[in-house]
């Protein structure tokens, strides 16, 4: 199974890279009116601003905590005073804790969209597949926490700390560094990366404006009546 991981660790992610920079640029240039999603805030709506709400911050942070875990040198973490148990007892306790509130507003928005029949009506496959895919990987994120627990050393997360900063460094052999690493944390990453690929063809691709306006402005789309087919009935 060598070809295998070799594929999905050292070829796959730059495959993923390129699609998620390359396809956002096109969609961007081809069609940017297509960036935006089809709006069902009147329906629902308390169950939109809490699901979303929750979603978005978990999401969010997790996407911060996981870059900065991932990224940051061990040196750079041994300077600031913190340890590699410390540094993962953290990472367990705010990882749990956020994926816990990404699974409660998964959930909120994917009853929603499912059960509600107007909603659907609205809803394009892409939509509810890629808020499966997500709800699939905090479920397979937390199935992490308790080996994580039982590893306090940090064996494998410093593993995949040196495998991610060699893949964007372009180093040789970076598949080779995870070939020992439990399947559960591989399959985990390898939804990881996809989510990346599959950025330019879904919702996600409003991750664009996260920098920026994201955190100033609600998690969902700002929506008018329009009073005259209001009275018409339509």
């Amino acid at each position: 199974m060598d070809w295998l991981n070799q594929f999905l660790f050292g070829f796959y992610p730059y495959l993923c890279m390129i699609c998620f920079f390359l396809g956002s640029w096109a969609r961007f240039d081809r069609s940017q009116f297509s960036w935006r999603s089809q709006s069902s805030q009147f329906l629902r709506r308390r169950e939109l601003v809490w699901g979303s709400n929750l979603f978005h911050i978990s999401i969010l942070g997790l996407f911060v905590g996981h870059t900065a875990g991932l990224l940051t040198p061990p040196e750079v973490y041994h300077a600031l005073g913190l340890t590699v148990k410390a540094k993962q007892m953290m990472a367990i306790v705010t990882g749990g804790v956020l994926a816990i509130l990404g699974l409660i507003g998964g959930s909120m928005l994917i009853h929603r969209r499912l059960t509600d029949h107007r909603i659907r009506q609205t809803s394009k496959p892409t939509d509810i597949f890629i808020l499966l895919f997500i709800f699939f990987q905090l479920c397979l994120g937390i199935s992490t926490l308790p080996d994580s627990a039982q590893n306090l050393d940090g064996t494998y997360m410093l593993v995949l700390a040196e495998w991610c900063r060699s893949i964007l460094l372009f180093q040789p052999g970076s598949a080779q560094l995870v070939s020992a690493v439990p399947w559960i944390y591989k399959v985990h990453l390898v939804c990881g990366m996809t989510l990346f690929l599959l950025v330019p063809f879904t919702r996600l691709v409003h991750v664009w404006s996260a920098p920026i306006w994201f955190l100033g402005r609600p998690g969902w789309q700002i929506v008018r009546k329009n009073a005259n087919i209001a009275k018409e009935g339509v």
